[in-house]
Protein backbone atom coordinates (compact mmCIF):
# COMPACT_ATOMS: atom_id res chain seq x y z
CA UNK A 1 0.00 0.00 0.00
CA UNK A 2 1.17 3.19 -0.55
CA UNK A 3 0.85 5.83 1.16
CA UNK A 4 0.82 10.06 0.36
CA UNK A 5 3.68 12.51 0.78
CA UNK A 6 3.72 16.12 0.71
CA UNK A 7 7.00 18.16 0.23
CA UNK A 8 7.32 21.77 1.03
CA UNK A 9 10.42 23.42 1.84
CA UNK A 10 10.91 26.58 3.27
CA UNK A 11 13.35 29.23 3.61
CA UNK A 12 15.11 30.94 6.06
CA UNK A 13 16.01 34.11 4.88
CA UNK A 14 19.63 35.01 6.36
CA UNK A 15 20.67 38.62 7.89
CA UNK A 16 22.21 40.63 5.43
CA UNK A 17 25.95 39.95 6.06
CA UNK A 18 28.18 42.66 6.52
CA UNK A 19 31.30 42.51 4.02
CA UNK A 20 34.09 39.99 4.80
CA UNK A 21 37.04 41.69 4.46
CA UNK A 22 38.21 44.88 5.15
CA UNK A 23 39.47 48.11 2.73
CA UNK A 24 43.80 46.79 3.38
CA UNK A 25 44.61 50.03 1.27
CA UNK A 26 43.09 52.97 2.49
CA UNK A 27 44.95 54.24 5.38
CA UNK A 28 43.54 55.38 9.40
CA UNK A 29 42.39 59.10 9.03
CA UNK A 30 44.98 61.25 10.26
CA UNK A 31 47.23 59.17 10.18
CA UNK A 32 49.19 61.40 7.02
CA UNK A 33 47.06 64.90 8.31
CA UNK A 34 44.87 64.03 5.24
CA UNK A 35 41.50 62.37 4.52
CA UNK A 36 42.21 58.89 3.42
CA UNK A 37 39.21 57.63 0.73
CA UNK A 38 37.40 54.69 2.18
CA UNK A 39 34.97 52.56 -0.13
CA UNK A 40 30.89 52.27 1.24
CA UNK A 41 30.13 48.67 0.41
CA UNK A 42 26.49 48.43 0.17
CA UNK A 43 25.08 46.31 2.74
CA UNK A 44 23.69 42.34 1.44
CA UNK A 45 20.23 41.64 1.15
CA UNK A 46 18.84 37.92 0.54
CA UNK A 47 15.10 37.33 -0.74
CA UNK A 48 13.48 34.75 -1.43
CA UNK A 49 11.52 34.63 -5.07
CA UNK A 50 10.20 31.33 -4.76
CA UNK A 51 10.48 28.32 -2.02
CA UNK A 52 11.94 24.59 -3.17
CA UNK A 53 8.92 22.49 -3.27
CA UNK A 54 9.51 18.92 -4.49
CA UNK A 55 6.40 18.30 -5.07
CA UNK A 56 4.01 15.75 -4.37
CA UNK A 57 4.95 11.86 -4.34
CA UNK A 58 4.29 8.58 -2.53
CA UNK A 59 6.62 6.70 -0.81
CA UNK A 60 6.38 3.01 -0.78
CA UNK A 61 8.61 0.26 2.47
CA UNK A 62 11.72 0.90 0.72
CA UNK A 63 11.87 4.56 0.97
CA UNK A 64 13.48 6.54 -1.91
CA UNK A 65 14.15 9.72 -3.20
CA UNK A 66 13.18 13.13 -4.53
CA UNK A 67 15.86 15.36 -6.40
CA UNK A 68 15.09 18.69 -7.91
CA UNK A 69 18.01 20.34 -10.59
CA UNK A 70 18.74 23.66 -10.33
CA UNK A 71 19.91 24.27 -13.76
CA UNK A 72 16.86 22.58 -16.03
CA UNK A 73 14.14 22.38 -12.96
CA UNK A 74 13.92 18.56 -13.71
CA UNK A 75 12.90 16.26 -10.79
CA UNK A 76 13.74 12.52 -10.62
CA UNK A 77 12.45 9.85 -8.51
CA UNK A 78 14.63 6.92 -7.21
CA UNK A 79 13.67 4.20 -5.05
CA UNK A 80 10.10 3.34 -4.48
CA UNK A 81 8.53 6.49 -5.18
CA UNK A 82 5.73 7.57 -7.23
CA UNK A 83 4.66 10.32 -8.56
CA UNK A 84 1.48 12.36 -7.77
CA UNK A 85 1.57 15.18 -9.77
CA UNK A 86 1.93 18.45 -8.43
CA UNK A 87 4.42 21.10 -9.73
CA UNK A 88 8.38 20.36 -8.17
CA UNK A 89 9.72 24.16 -7.94
CA UNK A 90 13.49 24.98 -7.26
CA UNK A 91 14.56 27.60 -4.71
CA UNK A 92 14.92 31.28 -6.32
CA UNK A 93 16.57 33.79 -4.86
CA UNK A 94 17.66 37.58 -5.71
CA UNK A 95 20.56 38.82 -3.42
CA UNK A 96 21.30 43.03 -3.76
CA UNK A 97 24.52 44.48 -3.30
CA UNK A 98 27.23 46.47 -4.19
CA UNK A 99 26.86 46.56 -8.30
CA UNK A 100 29.63 44.28 -9.41
CA UNK A 101 30.88 42.68 -6.07
CA UNK A 102 31.86 38.93 -6.09
CA UNK A 103 29.93 37.21 -3.49
CA UNK A 104 30.10 33.76 -2.00
CA UNK A 105 26.73 31.85 -1.46
CA UNK A 106 26.71 29.37 1.31
CA UNK A 107 24.08 26.98 1.83
CA UNK A 108 24.22 23.78 4.36
CA UNK A 109 25.33 20.13 3.61
CA UNK A 110 21.88 19.27 5.01
CA UNK A 111 18.59 20.25 6.16
CA UNK A 112 15.92 17.95 8.54
CA UNK A 113 12.56 18.26 7.45
CA UNK A 114 10.02 17.51 10.25
CA UNK A 115 6.34 16.27 9.15
CA UNK A 116 3.36 17.07 10.96
CA UNK A 117 3.14 14.12 12.19
CA UNK A 118 6.38 13.97 14.01
CA UNK A 119 8.47 12.38 11.74
CA UNK A 120 11.64 13.13 9.56
CA UNK A 121 12.87 13.28 6.09
CA UNK A 122 16.22 14.96 4.69
CA UNK A 123 17.64 17.14 1.64
CA UNK A 124 21.20 16.71 0.92
CA UNK A 125 23.39 17.84 -1.60
CA UNK A 126 21.75 20.87 -1.66
CA UNK A 127 23.65 23.19 -5.52
CA UNK A 128 23.18 26.17 -7.26
CA UNK A 129 23.16 27.23 -10.41
CA UNK A 130 26.10 29.36 -10.07
CA UNK A 131 29.07 29.62 -11.87
CA UNK A 132 32.62 29.19 -9.37
CA UNK A 133 33.03 33.17 -8.88
CA UNK A 134 29.54 34.63 -8.99
CA UNK A 135 29.27 38.35 -8.89
CA UNK A 136 26.52 40.91 -8.40
CA UNK A 137 25.13 42.82 -11.85
CA UNK A 138 25.94 46.29 -12.58
CA UNK A 139 22.83 47.19 -10.86
CA UNK A 140 23.84 45.34 -7.88
CA UNK A 141 21.53 42.60 -8.54
CA UNK A 142 22.14 38.65 -8.87
CA UNK A 143 19.63 36.13 -9.08
CA UNK A 144 20.06 31.80 -8.80
CA UNK A 145 17.92 29.44 -8.39
CA UNK A 146 18.84 25.96 -5.97
CA UNK A 147 17.88 22.12 -5.37
CA UNK A 148 18.66 19.58 -3.95
CA UNK A 149 17.85 15.65 -3.09
CA UNK A 150 15.23 14.20 -0.22
CA UNK A 151 15.90 11.34 1.14
CA UNK A 152 12.72 9.87 2.62
CA UNK A 153 12.38 6.60 4.82
CA UNK A 154 9.83 3.65 3.61
CA UNK A 155 6.49 4.63 4.52
CA UNK A 156 6.31 7.83 6.22
CA UNK A 157 4.18 9.88 5.03
CA UNK A 158 3.42 13.89 5.81
CA UNK A 159 3.98 17.33 4.84
CA UNK A 160 7.20 17.94 5.41
CA UNK A 161 8.56 21.27 5.59
CA UNK A 162 11.39 22.94 7.45
CA UNK A 163 14.03 25.49 6.53
CA UNK A 164 17.29 26.21 4.66
CA UNK A 165 19.52 28.81 5.60
CA UNK A 166 21.28 30.96 2.55
CA UNK A 167 23.88 32.90 3.63
CA UNK A 168 25.52 35.07 1.18
CA UNK A 169 28.61 37.04 2.09
CA UNK A 170 30.85 39.54 0.20
CA UNK A 171 34.57 38.16 -1.14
Amino acid sequence: MKLRLFLVLGLLLAAPSAASAQCMLCGQEGATGGTAARKVETPLRVEVETQLDMGRVAVGAMGGAVELDPLSGARRLSGDVVDLGGFAVTGTVTVTGEPGAEVRVILPTSVDLESDRGRSARVSGLVTDLNAAPRLGPDGRLQFRFGGRLQIAGLDDGDYRGRIPVTVEYQ
